[in-house]
């Protein structure tokens, strides 16, 4: 019996004849056989399909999240700079309490300060007033355009007070204002003296 070599180099032999004896049949099954597509397998495109969307759909939300981060960057930044705004108004607060009671704690002097120049000025005023005199009951414009001149007439020759020297007067003048004024109810005339004895002469 042929062993099993010399059966394969016979079989060999028989497809190198077969194909030298039919070159185009050979070559046309070779071509089709080396160009025959694979079958298209539709679930694993419409998988890669899906796969692609849902890649894109996560690249949105990325950018989305990148915009919101921006925003929530900008909006630190702004309360930041309103807590150092913050901080610099309580430090001037602070300040100001602290110069508020360094002023308190100095009140007590102050008030003993403040009764000193209230009885002062409480004198100034009675030293001031101490040469004013009121007349009442003169009739609105019987004065003329020289009050001080019609008081002084006044004194002198209605009320018959002898002056030496004659009465002189820092300042003469009606109290309010005229068009409250009315026949009935003249405003009163208030003087002051020059000289405080002819003050005390006619009151």
């Amino acid at each position: 019996m042929p062993n099993d070599k010399t059966a394969s180099k016979n079989s060999h032999q028989l497809l190198f004849s077969e194909a030298i004896a039919q070159p185009k049949a050979m070559t046309a099954q070779t071509a089709s056989q080396g160009h025959t597509s694979p079958p298209v397998d539709q679930a694993a495109l419409d998988a890669t399909d899906r796969i692609l969307q849902e890649i894109a759909s996560v690249g949105r939300c990325l950018e989305a999240m990148d915009l919101k981060i921006t925003d929530l960057t900008l909006a630190s930044s702004s309360i930041l700079a309103d807590i150092a705004g913050f901080k610099e108004t309580a430090n001037n607060l602070d300040q100001r309490l602290s110069a508020v009671e360094d002023h308190i704690a100095t009140t007590p002097d102050q008030e003993e300060e403040l009764k000193s120049l209230r009885a002062k000025l409480t004198e100034l005023e009675d030293r001031s007033r101490r040469d004013n005199v009121r007349f009442f009951g003169i009739p609105e414009q019987k004065e003329g355009f020289d009050i001080k001149t019609f008081l002084s007439s006044l004194l002198t020759n209605h009320f018959g007070i002898e002056f030496s020297p004659p009465p002189e007067f820092q300042r003469v003048h009606r109290i309010g204002p005229s068009h409250k004024a009315s026949a009935n109810k003249p405003r009163p005339i208030i003087a002051c003296f020059l000289r405080h004895a002819q003050a005390r002469q006619v009151i």
